[in-house]
Order: structure tokens, then C-alpha cells, then sequence
């Protein structure tokens, strides 16, 4: 167990801010909660012509727990009705969906496909149905469907077997994550076919009335990897105008078949070298002894830091596309868990910290920040915030009032607390017992084979089968 101070024992501001101060961590925040007509995290933005009704937005949240056709299933509308019971007016993407069989991250994973189109439309329904609800109003939702091949990480027929389909070699990751052969490595006419698939994706997901889809670039996935395929010959490798080719593609189709679906991307804007736990458990960078570190998008050559260069170049692409909806995350939760989802307690497959999770989440907030900064047009949608737990109002509330981000995105906090934008723009007290304390427990099920959920704090999951299972895979013991 990391010496880090728990959030929850951080009880008032001072003694925050001056944890914040201790461990290097600039996270903006305000004195009080401002709630009424003017709160601002209540406030409308525009995208499109589209008013969305205030500054909360539910991120991905991935179940493991779809039929094996792919298609919804009861857990997974219970997760998105309670996505609508939120009371965030922008739903980004509901969970990754793969746009054919083999790009699944695992054979439980939602497949869009035509002759479940009645489902995914009727997923959505559910959502709005309970947002009406809840809160009455509907107009001024958005909701997204977010479109994925999960390439490097694809598990399409068996949990714990990777069948890989990459873009280029990578001699750090797969040291961890190996790679047979070269027969995994997509052909240009192979990523041409993919575009089509994505096409149809969209094309269903126009049909089934979302308004708009993700084109996932983020985490070390498929959309991902082609912005940092340097190495790789051919049109879709090299420069950076080879390596947005797949996006400006698809984007081109969507335009041309869907006219009015909107299209948004959740991009990890920086990445980092592949972390291992040292010799006391804490997450160690990779060596690498080739000079500079090549295959990090965003990053600086050193493999643990960042540059705005390319992810601003990628922005003011987005721009010229004319999409304006933009998800900021970093890195993976595969490699380098520690910037992308700062938690205190790890997964079963991952590494103690090496830093204090705050000092994760201000890099998120900064770099999100500085990024808005250089391409001010485009809304910006932040993510890394459920570890600030307590303090995750009034750290939201300054962000946004600083022009620092534009919508607080919510991931894990939202399957133990999806009422929390609700309760916190009625200016309630939040249910301490409900917020998430990053247990990875979400993480460490799907991990080793079972679905995922909060197995600590939410009581459906508490009291499942998977729950006692996983005790005894956290404690290292077979079951007898």
C-alpha cells in the first residue's frame, strides 16, 4: 500500500490544498458551490446548433458483459439507464462499440450490426426515458455512440487470448503484449475495408437516432496507434498527414452518407512509454536505450513526457473537418494506467503509483487546458476527474469558470454514483458511502474474466456470484 493520503481523509479546503501543494499538484478550486440559474456547471453550450443542457457528460463504460453476438443485454441497459438517471446532458459514446467481430476487446463486447439495430435504438430509448424521469426535459440531450476496432488489445473469442491486428511493430509493448509474426500487421487494402465497416457503423448508429459517433483515438487502441505509426510504410504511415488518413477518411464518408450525424473523438492527446512494477511494486518506466522514444503521440522523445506540437496540429484538423467535439484522455490503461486513470488502488494486473494520483489528474486538467488554449473553437470534454472524489465539484465548477474545459467528463464515479451531476447541481450533499474511491475492482474483474461493475459500493453488484470470485482472485487463492 502507497504512502499517498487517501482523498476522503482530506476534510476540509486548507488541508486540500495544502496535500495539493505537497505532491506537486495544480488543481484549480473554488470556495464554494454555486447553485441556481447561474451555477456554471449548469449551463448550456452549443454544438451544432444543439443546445446541450449543462456541463456534465458521461464517459465510455465498457461492461465486458454483452451477449456473445454482441448485442444488448440487461446488464447492459441497467448501465445506461442509469447513464440517463445521471442527469448529464452529453452521453459520450455509452460504451465502446466495435464496428465488426474481430475488433472486440473482448467476446463480450457490444458489436454493431443490422440485425441488432432494434436494440442499440431501444438502448437509447431506455437512456432518454429515464432522463425524462428524472428530470423532464430531453431536448437538450446529446447522445453519442462511440465506434471502435480495438487492434493491438482485440479479444474478439476468449478473454485472456489476444488476437492483435496492428499497424506497425512495437518493440516496447511487446515486450508485454508480444506479437507472432508480421500476418497481424493490417495491409493498406485491409485498413480500406475497416473505413468501410466504420462507415456502416455510423450509418446504423444514424438509423438507431444517436446524434452523433465517436471515432475512438485514445488508449492504445486501433484509431490510436495510426497516430503514432511513424515506422509505417504506405499511405496510412509516415507523415502526419498518412497518419490522420483512417480519420479524414471515415470522417469524408460519414459527410457524404450521414450528412447530419455530428462526429466527436476522444483522443488520448499524450501518451508515455510502457510502465512495470519495480522491485517494491511502484510503476517503472520501461528502459529504452534507442534514443529517442518513438511511438508515443503527444509525447516528447524522452517517453515520459509531452508536447502539444502534434496534438494541437491534430485539433485544428479536427477544425478543418468540421467537427468540434473532442474528448481529452491520455495514455492506456493497458501500459501506463497511472496518467490515464489515476487511482490509489491498482488493478490486479497493474503497479502501485509511482507519483501521487492528484499529480495525474492536474497533468489531465493542465494539458486539456493548454490545449483549449491553442484551438479555443472546439468544445472540449475533460476527463481523470472521479479521483478527486469529494473535491470533485469544486474542482470541476473552477475549471470551468477558469475557460478551462468546456464539460467534466465522468467514468468510473458513474457506476457507483451516477446521481452525482444530478445531486451536485441541486446543490446536495454528496453520498459519501457511494463515491468512488478507485478500488480498480471495475478494472481487476474484466482483468481476470469477469464482468465489470462496482463490486464494492453498488449493491446489484455487490451481491453477485463475480463478486465473492473476485475476492479470491484478489487474494491470490483458487477457488475449491
Amino acid at each position: 500500500m502507497s504512502a499517498y493520503r487517501r482523498v476522503s481523509s482530506l476534510k476540509t479546503r486548507e488541508e486540500f490544498c495544502s496535500y495539493l501543494q505537497s505532491v506537486n499538484a495544480e488543481i484549480p478550486l473554488d470556495d464554494a458551490l454555486i447553485t441556481g440559474p447561474g451555477a456554471p456547471l449548469g449551463q448550456p453550450f452549443e454544438v451544432h446548433g444543439r443546445q446541450v443542457g449543462n456541463r456534465f457528460a458521461i464517459l465510455p463504460m465498457e461492461g465486458w458483459d454483452a451477449s456473445p453476438e454482441g448485442r444488448p443485454n440487461d446488464l447492459v441497459r441497467r448501465r445506461w439507464q442509469r447513464f440517463g438517471q445521471s442527469g448529464a446532458k452529453l452521453i459520450w459514446g455509452g460504451e465502446a462499440v466495435a464496428v465488426r467481430p474481430d475488433g472486440r476487446a473482448n467476446p463480450n463486447q457490444l458489436v454493431i450490426q443490422e440485425k441488432f439495430l432494434a436494440d442499440f435504438a431501444s438502448l437509447r430509448e431506455e437512456l432518454v426515458k429515464y432522463h425524462a424521469a428524472s428530470f423532464g426535459r430531453t431536448d437538450d440531450l446529446l447522445i453519442g455512440l462511440q465506434l471502435t476496432h480495438s487492434g493491438r488489445f482485440a479479444r474478439p473469442n476468449d478473454k485472456k487470448r489476444l488476437e492483435p491486428r496492428i499497424l506497425y511493430r512495437h518493440p516496447a509493448l511487446e515486450r508485454r503484449y508480444p506479437v507472432e509474426g508480421d500476418s497481424a500487421i493490417f495491409t493498406d487494402d485491409e485498413i480500406e475495408t475497416l473505413i468501410e465497416d466504420f462507415l456502416r457503423a455510423a450509418q446504423l448508429a444514424s438509423r438507431a437516432g444517436f446524434d452523433f459517433v465517436d471515432i475512438k483515438h485514445c488508449h492504445g487502441y486501433l484509431g490510436h496507434e495510426f497516430l503514432s505509426a511513424h515506422s509505417r510504410n504506405g499511405k496510412f504511415g509516415g507523415s502526419f498527414e498518412n497518419r490522420t488518413r483512417f480519420l479524414r477518411q471515415i470522417v469524408a464518408g460519414i459527410r457524404a452518407t450521414v450528412p447530419k450525424m455530428q462526429i466527436g473523438v476522444r483522443l488520448s492527446a499524450f501518451d508515455w512509454i510502457p510502465f512495470l512494477p519495480g522491485p517494491d511494486g511502484r510503476g517503472v518506466a520501461m528502459e529504452w536505450k534507442d534514443g529517442i522514444y518513438p511511438f508515443a503521440f503527444g509525447g516528447d522523445g524522452s517517453g515520459t513526457g509531452s508536447s502539444l506540437e502534434e496534438p494541437v496540429a491534430f485539433l485544428h484538423l479536427l477544425s478543418d473537418l468540421g467537427i468540434r467535439l473532442v474528448c481529452v484522455s491520455c495514455g492506456s490503461p493497458y501500459y501506463n494506467p497511472h496518467i490515464q486513470r489515476p487511482a490509489l488502488f491498482p488493478p490486479s494486473d497493474g503497479y502501485q503509483p509511482p507519483e501521487d494520483p492528484l499529480a495525474g489528474v492536474a497533468r489531465q486538467i493542465a494539458f486539456t487546458a493548454a490545449l483549449k488554449k491553442q484551438a479555443p473553437e472546439l468544445i472540449y470534454v475533460g476527463a481523470g476527474y472521479s479521483y478527486l472524489q469529494e473535491w470533485l465539484p469544486l474542482v470541476a465548477q473552477a475549471a470551468v469558470q477558469q475557460g478551462m474545459v468546456d464539460s467534466i467528463g465522468l467514468g468510473r464515479m458513474v457506476l457507483s454514483y451516477p446521481e452525482l451531476p444530478a445531486d451536485t447541481l441541486a446543490g446536495k450533499p454528496l453520498e459519501r458511502k457511494r463515491i468512488c474511491r478507485t478500488f480498480s475492482d471495475c478494472t481487476t474483474g474484466p482483468r481476470n474474466g469477469l464482468i465489470s461493475g462496482c463490486f464494492p459500493l453498488d449493491p446489484f453488484y455487490k451481491g453477485r456470484e463475480e463478486a465473492r470470485l473476485l475476492q479470491i482472485i484478489k487474494q491470490g487463492k483458487e477457488e475449491k
